[in-house]
């Protein structure tokens, strides 16, 4: 499937998963749906969920800083409380979060995507049909009920009507699809009524098939997707808000995810949770504004780029430059002298340390016929960014790679 082509090259999006659960604290829906919170108690949260130093400029002006292109806003979750004054649920706030989020994204420039969870774990028609033994998600053996089904799935289809209409997201990302199958989903022919009033909307792949790209979570593929695909990863350990939640990665390791991402072929959609009030915790927002410190200057080697080279050529990450005339090698560790580029066929120009400006020694060694030998580059302590540093390596053509040595 066809993608739009702003998707591909934007490598860093920032996930919002911000909703009632962050008055107490908890686990976004499954706290509830686990009978870790009765659900009573969880729904009394919405009385908490203040927002009252929202403000989606200020968003928008971090997510522009930590070096974004779009960002994701759970419009909806699991609980089915929606951020929108929605008129098909009483879940629902009054103010317009969902539009005041899209306004302000656009005008910095960001595109605007929007979360939506397929099940609806508090809705009355929504466990209505299948088997399971969670009352939040489906009857009881022997009380299934077709109507009751389809009830659910006209809800469904008026609220994503609702936003596509009120919105037009750039990008429509669906959560919760696994409950049900895509034939009872009717997936085929919700993109396309999706489709049908947004043709340029770019769908996650969490539709049965039916989306535009993989969303891997949590940890970067071994072997990365062949087509476009997003990692999805939270600064600490939790999505939405928990205060008690202190394990946040470093900006080193945010940096080298993120290399590591981009260089597959993929982008990352960095999670951030923010307070009942709105605001982001100043431990997510300092990491944001230190990773687009760090992409600032080396912007060249992040967009536009393609996926880099296959294992085994460098110890590290590595994008190719839109002409494919020039290669960024993404030095995580400390390297012993020099560090090495193996399996290129090109001839090496020039070599020099990005967002520092210093030209590096570099030499081939070894090559016989159509075997390309080992580029070593050369580099000194002083070299080296504490983060990660890139080396632009300007190559005599578009690159060219081998692979396989057939010769006994």
């Amino acid at each position: 499937m066809a993608i739009q082509s702003w998707f591909p090259q934007a490598k860093l999006g920032i996930f919002v998963h911000w909703g009632i659960y962050a008055v107490d604290g908890v686990a976004e829906s499954w706290s509830f749906f686990d009978g870790r919170v009765g659900y009573d108690d969880y729904m009394k949260q919405v009385d908490g969920f203040t927002a009252d130093r929202f403000d989606a400029a200020q968003w928008s002006d971090l997510f522009d800083e930590a070096g974004a292109r779009y960002a994701v806003l759970t419009a909806k979750h699991h609980d089915g409380f929606a951020l929108w004054p929605t008129a098909l649920s009483g879940l629902r706030t009054e103010r317009d979060f969902v539009g005041e989020y899209v306004s302000a994204m656009r005008e910095r420039g960001l595109h605007a995507g929007l979360y939506f969870s397929h099940l609806d774990w508090s809705h009355p028609d929504y466990a209505s049909v299948g088997t399971g033994d969670n009352r939040f998600s489906h009857p009881e053996p022997g009380k299934e009920d077709p109507a009751a089904w389809e009830r659910f799935l006209a809800f469904h289809r008026g609220q994503l009507r609702e936003l596509q209409e009120r919105y037009a997201p750039d990008l429509l990302w669906f959560d919760g699809d696994w409950e049900r199958d895509a034939a009872t989903w009717r997936m085929t022919e919700l993109r396309e009524e999706l489709l049908g009033r947004q043709p340029k909307v770019v769908i996650n792949g969490r539709m049965q098939g039916e989306g535009d790209y993989a969303t891997p979570e949590q940890g970067v593929p071994i072997e990365p997707p062949a087509g476009p695909w997003e990692l999805c990863l939270t600064i600490n350990d939790s999505w939405g808000h928990q205060g008690h939640d202190t394990n946040h990665k470093s900006v080193r390791q945010l940096v080298r995810i993120f290399a590591e991402t981009i260089g597959g072929g993929g982008n990352l959609l960095l999670d951030v949770g923010p307070r009942a009030d709105g605001t982001i915790t100043p431990e997510q927002s300092s990491r944001l504004r230190e990773l687009g410190a760090w992409i600032r200057p080396r912007a060249e080697a992040i967009y536009p780029t393609g996926r880099g080279l296959p294992p085994g050529h460098f110890n590290g990450a590595s994008t190719v430059s839109a002409d494919r005339r020039t290669l960024y090698l993404f030095v995580f560790d400390r390297p012993n002298e020099f560090v090495v580029l193996r399996g290129v066929r090109n001839k090496v120009s020039s070599v020099r340390v990005l967002g520092g400006g210093a030209e590096l020694r570099h030499e081939r060694f070894g090559g016989l016929h159509e075997v390309p030998g080992w580029e070593y580059v050369y580099l000194a302590d002083s070299d080296l960014d504490p983060l990660c540093t890139v080396l632009e390596v300007r190559l005599d053509g578009e690159l060219e790679v081998y692979r396989d040595h057939t010769r006994d």
